[in-house]
């Protein structure tokens, strides 16, 4: 068994108590005080999570943007070097290797973000395809990464920056700002559904930072959190919602797919769906009876059919509701439809609604 992987954190989170788990290999905090404290914080006030797992690959050379066309799902000749891109790297049957946020740093510079979990092998297969001038390095050493999330992120880390933070919308981004004196790159993104900023510093800056914004408010926060958090908020969770043998049409993120750009990994099974359709989508739905459903559970119709299977489940610590997302036959989903989950060998009956689950 190899050992876990530690964010620049992790003699902190040993000294003050946390609960750590394994989380895709890295040693990382489940939660500090409990998840309905931390969700409710982020969602009422604000608070900050340690994001230092994620992975940085980056990416350059005179043929960059062709390049990273030909990789990702989303049109990178949209992107500006202010304004950051949600994308997925597709395989040849058009399912998610790994679904990532681009960053253009300059011209024929760009940073990617994979999830922790998938950074090497999302490393060695962009390092894999062949016939562009570029470079491909995986520089997530070279990074630390907080997430300050909540109604009032804003104006809590505009406290630290001389950058203007009032009109930053969704995915714009700063590179060269500075956050009580630390060089950061600012950019408006999260994971919650919240107003909120992620900042990318150097390793040797994180603990200073993440103690600057708990001492002046922010509610440490882990991963539990960020998944009730994500969960209500309707994003879906890579290695649950999104992998491999699940198209991005299917989970809901046919808005990073750009069909008709040119030819890139997976787009013939992509284009096809789209002007075919999709054998299965990922459906939202609520618990109406009692229990709560977790990844792998089966959905059934009302005549025992089986249908499809729950990818993400969770209770909403917001709404009081037990809510999730399950992959199903296309034919068989209709908003407001009554079905059943089978949870610990026991029926219980759900019913399709619209998501997010929750929006501020």
């Amino acid at each position: 068994m190899s050992e876990l992987k530690r964010t620049p954190l992790n003699e902190y989170y040993h000294e003050n108590g946390a609960k750590l788990v394994d989380f895709g290999g890295w040693e990382m905090p489940v939660q500090f005080s409990s998840i309905k404290e931390e969700h409710t914080a982020v969602r009422e006030d604000v608070g900050i999570f340690d994001v230092s797992h994620m992975g940085e690959i980056r990416v350059t050379g005179s043929q960059a943007e062709e390049f990273l066309n030909y990789a990702l799902t989303n049109d990178v000749s949209k992107l500006t070097d202010a304004k950051a891109q949600y994308t997925a790297i597709a395989n040849e049957k058009g399912g998610v290797i790994d679904d990532l946020v681009i960053y253009k740093l300059a011209e024929n510079d760009y940073l990617l973000i994979p999830n922790a979990g998938n950074t090497e092998e999302d490393f060695e297969w962009l390092s894999a395809i062949e016939g562009y001038d570029v470079k491909v390095e995986n520089v997530s050493a070279d990074y630390g990464q907080l997430a300050v999330q909540g109604p009032n992120a804003r104006a809590l880390v505009q406290k630290f920056t001389e950058t203007d933070l009032s009109d930053m919308k969704m995915f714009n981004f700063v590179t060269d700002a500075k956050v009580d004196g630390k060089d950061v790159i600012i950019s408006q993104s999260g994971y919650t559904g919240e107003d909120g900023f992620e900042l990318y510093c150097k390793p040797e800056d994180t603990l200073d930072l993440w103690k600057l914004f708990k001492d002046n408010g922010a509610v440490e926060c882990g991963l539990g959190a960020r998944d009730t958090l994500r969960l209500e908020a309707g994003l879906p969770l890579h290695g649950q919602d999104l992998s491999p043998e699940i198209s991005p049409l299917e989970s809901r993120i046919g808005f990073a797919v750009k069909v008709d750009k040119g030819d890139f990994i997976g787009q013939p099974v992509l284009k096809a769906q789209k002007e075919n359709g999709i054998p299965r989508r990922l459906s939202p739905f609520e618990i109406t009876g009692k229990g709560i459903a977790r990844t792998d559970y089966e959905v059934f119709d009302n005549e025992g059919n089986k249908v499809g299977y729950v990818t993400s489940g969770t209770q909403s610590p917001t709404t009081k509701r037990s809510i999730g997302f399950a992959l199903v036959d296309t034919d068989f989903y209709e908003l407001d439809k009554e079905f059943i989950i089978k949870v610990r060998n026991k029926e219980v009956p759900a019913k399709f609604v619209k998501s997010p689950f929750h929006k501020n």
